[in-house]
């Protein structure tokens, strides 16, 4: 496991969190970025947070880095697959951003269970969630490369 850095370009960064955004921008300029990560979100504006969250992939997404595809596991069915494409559909249409959530080497079925809970959710809870999901996700990838 490695040590959380003092500081990551722009570069290292859109890899750990699946593309470049201002928000990952902004984390470059900073000392210890994937620790001040969660301080930031407090000061960046929505849109940068929603841009950030769009950066990831879907959750059973055909196409994948390399990481990504690892990190979500193999295939589960079509049953699951096609459940996924429509919950996904209907969560970006409800809250107007990607589904990010840490995986964590969970199956994809368990994952469904956690989007539909998660649909429940406020816009404002979900948006909070959403993006400390997708730091979680950077920093294991830091720490697991």
């Amino acid at each position: 496991m490695r040590e959380l850095p003092r500081q990551l370009s722009v570069d290292e960064l859109a890899e750990l969190f699946e593309g470049r955004s201002r928000f990952v921008e902004r984390l470059a300029e900073l000392p210890d970025p994937l620790e001040a990560a969660l301080d930031l979100v407090d000061d960046v504006p929505e849109h940068e947070l929603v841009e950030a969250l769009e950066a990831h992939p879907q959750i059973g997404a055909k196409s994948l880095s390399e990481r990504s595809a690892r990190e979500q596991g193999p295939a589960e069915g079509a049953a699951v697959e096609t459940e996924l494409a429509y919950l996904n559909q209907v969560y970006e249409e409800k809250f107007g951003f990607r589904f990010v959530v840490f995986v964590n080497r969970r199956p994809k079925s368990e994952i469904a269970d956690v989007l539909r809970a998660r649909l429940e959710r406020t816009r404002e809870e979900e948006l909070e969630t959403a993006v400390r999901e997708l730091v979680a996700i950077a920093r294991d990838r830091w720490e697991q490369p």
